[in-house]
């Protein structure tokens, strides 16, 4: 028995199929095997074709099917875990009308903005949890205004994995955790948010029905099945954001607990059973997958959108053309910690939740062309990335998160030594990395919903720790030292 995890990103679309019993991962793929194309057709927007996600998500479950050699009657359940925030809009037939506007895309800042002012503090945190900010309702307010002969085809908005799940199934459909996300959910009454709605002008048609986060969602059609070579009829019964997603991929699910990851943008998600939120909507708050209104579990988020893209920028853009992220740090580490006073501020991937939504963009600071080169730039671009972490953590423990342990997966920038030794000493939390990934996790996730599995605890009995990375005694003064040099020139870019 086998169970299926995808993994739509805004880099690839990986796929994994796991073996139930044993919880081992027989067989993984990602598509294309170079970073899919952002369209940015001006400054502060991002959008991807949503069928360029689909072809990808072909190619990955033909090749680990041929892989595997797994009989596809033996996949019993389907899970999906996907690039958050995103708005998919579609016409009636279920077409996207207009390429997605995607999780990085700022242009949806000044609509939030508005709508905080309009429908007031008091409402937005005790009701949204946050401002509306930047997230999926603000975006769509961005098409009403500016693509109108677009906003009157539109029948429904989905996110990417909405979008996913909809080709599989032919459902459109969302989930409770899925408006959250979006900012549409009202947690005090426990249903949409209708001021918000009504605020906007948007009509309560326009959002598809709810199914369960984990749970029968729907039953791939024929077509679908055609397209991938799975059997017609498996199950698809779990979705969620990659973030939430990623902290059951860790088996974090209780409050207090922390996972992490540092992929093209870096989060730390942090779970909390009670409603507390940043009176300034510096982090995120979203229902977690196992939050229900009679037991409330929230992931607390902050989000750097400025994480492995500004690694993978140096990459293309400072170093030679054969040189590996593994030769990167290698050059890194001959840098003392701090980088001899050469700082990064590695915003520079749209508008930052942590800034109020502001856009500094990416910058260098101390730079000395007598004293300094590449290795100090490559050392204080992954420090600075620890640094914006670092930020985050601190805003989120003036809600009373209490951060000891980070969990994360061995992946991204967690395979750097200095990335995640920099990570521990600037916040005196010991990581652990453990031997998952998003897609494993949602496959996972779809034998939680499928009933295979009788909680997330027996999903994960499997899961192995293969690394603890203490923080340095010796080395907690001199982080501690560079962070807060790092955190002055931060102000005066936000001053600016």
């Amino acid at each position: 028995m086998y169970l299926l995890g995808y993994d739509i990103g805004s880099s690839s679309v990986k796929a994994s199929l796991v073996d139930a019993a044993t919880g081992r991962c027989v067989a993984t793929d990602f598509f294309p095997k170079k970073e899919m194309e952002i369209m940015a057709v001006a400054v502060g927007m991002a959008e991807q074709h949503p069928d360029e996600w689909w072809r990808n998500l072909q190619l990955a479950t033909r090749s680990i099917l041929t892989r595997s050699g797994v009989d596809k009657c033996d996949i019993k359940a389907i899970g999906i875990s996907y690039q958050m925030h995103g708005l998919v809009a579609l016409d009636r037939d279920g077409n996207p009308l207009r390429p997605a506007i995607i999780w990085c895309d700022s242009r949806g800042v000044p609509y939030g903005r508005a709508a905080f002012a309009a429908l007031g503090e008091t409402y937005c945190l005790d009701h949204l949890l946050q401002s509306p900010g930047n997230f999926t309702a603000a975006k769509l307010a961005w098409v009403k205004e500016h693509e109108p002969a677009v906003y009157e085809r539109i029948d429904k908005i989905l996110l990417p994995g909405d979008y996913i799940a909809l080709r599989l199934t032919g459902n459109a459909a969302t989930t409770l955790s899925g408006l959250s996300e979006g900012i549409f959910w009202d947690f005090k009454e426990n249903c949409v948010s209708q001021p918000l709605m009504s605020y906007f002008g948007f009509d309560n048609a326009i959002l598809p029905h709810l199914v369960p986060t984990m749970g029968e969602q729907g039953r791939v059609t024929a077509e679908a099945a055609r397209d991938l070579g799975l059997q017609e009829g498996t199950p698809v019964t779990y979705r969620a954001g990659d973030q939430p997603n990623n902290a059951l991929s860790l088996n974090v699910m209780e409050s207090g607990e922390i996972a992490s990851t540092a992929g093209t943008s870096g989060v730390v998600y942090g779970i909390n059973d009670k409603i507390a939120c940043d009176k300034l909507s510096r982090i995120n708050l979203f229902a977690h997958v196992n939050h229900t209104a009679g037991h409330p579990r929230l992931g607390l988020m902050t989000c750097i959108n400025g994480t492995g893209i500004l690694n993978s920028w140096l990459k293309r853009n400072v170093v030679p053309a054969d040189c590996s992220y593994d030769d990167m740090n290698a050059l890194a580490a001959q840098v003392p910690v701090g980088a001899c006073g050469v700082s990064v501020i590695p915003f520079g991937n749209g508008a930052e939740r942590i800034l109020q939504n502001c856009e500094t963009g990416a910058s260098v600071h101390g730079l000395s062309f007598n004293t300094h080169d590449r290795r100090h730039l490559l050392r204080a671009a992954q420090e600075g990335i620890v640094y914006s972490f670092m930020y985050g953590i601190e805003v989120m423990a003036a809600t009373g998160m209490q951060i000891s342990v980070i969990k994360a997966g061995v992946a991204n920038m967690f395979l750097s030594p200095i990335f995640r030794a920099a990570l521990a000493g600037v916040s005196g939390a010991t990581i652990e990395l453990y031997d998952t990934d998003g897609s494993v996790g949602a496959a996972k996730g779809a034998g939680i919903g499928a009933g295979i599995y009788a909680d997330a605890t027996e999903a994960f009995a499997t899961l192995r720790r293969l690394e603890t990375i203490e923080p340095s005694a010796t080395d907690a003064a001199a982080y501690r030292e560079a962070y807060e040099l790092w955190k002055s020139r931060l102000q005066s870019c936000i001053a600016e």
